[in-house]
């Protein structure tokens, strides 16, 4: 069960999937200040209740390229497992499977996406899926946008000072579009 205060914030991760170099990001919903008022009919009723959108944390994990795939796997898996542990996210935001440069390429993020849909799901997560497209969009207003692009854009929405690494930078765009995708569909 969540506690009171996970019940007023979300947390979400971000994951961009690779099976040499996996970012991540995760953000945080905060209720900003709201006042109640009793109603006509003796109900309460929320005025004034705005989201802010904080930045927790992000980084990369950095995978063995000379170990085999299926060590990389274990310790992506493993590395995923232990962030979901310390942030207690309420979902996972993931690209979806793209056309990578080759069949094998593509064949081996598809395996790395695996190992992070099965971190997600075995700690009881709810995972959506976005288009490369559909996070350009979302962040940058552009689906064809810029890598730097939606960099700068993911700062600029967090208020970041820091630069980000691109993958980490992917990861937060993630979990901010899935963000702005569940506001619309409430």
């Amino acid at each position: 069960m969540r506690s009171r205060e996970k019940d007023r914030s979300r947390i979400i991760l971000g994951i961009d999937p690779g099976s040499i170099v996996c970012g991540y990001g995760i953000i945080k919903t905060v209720q900003s200040q709201e006042s109640r008022v009793k109603t006509p009919n003796s109900k309460l009723q929320t005025l004034n209740s705005n989201t802010d959108t904080v930045y927790v944390a992000s980084g990369r994990i950095m995978l063995p390229s000379k170990q085999p795939l299926n060590v990389r796997l274990r310790e992506l898996y493993s590395n995923l497992t232990d962030i979901i542990r310390e942030y207690s996210p309420y979902e996972v935001a993931i690209e979806k499977v793209f056309f990578a440069k080759s069949i094998k390429a593509a064949l081996v993020l598809g395996q790395a996406r695996g190992a992070a849909l099965v971190a997600a799901a075995s700690s009881g997560l709810s995972v959506y899926e976005y288009s490369a497209l559909e996070v350009k969009k979302a962040i940058a207003g552009y689906g064809r946008a810029e890598k730097h692009q939606v960099q700068s854009m993911v700062s600029k929405i967090l208020s970041l000072k820091t630069k980000l690494s691109a993958d980490s930078a992917d990861a937060l765009a993630l979990a901010l579009c899935h963000l702005n995708t569940m506001k619309i569909l409430k």
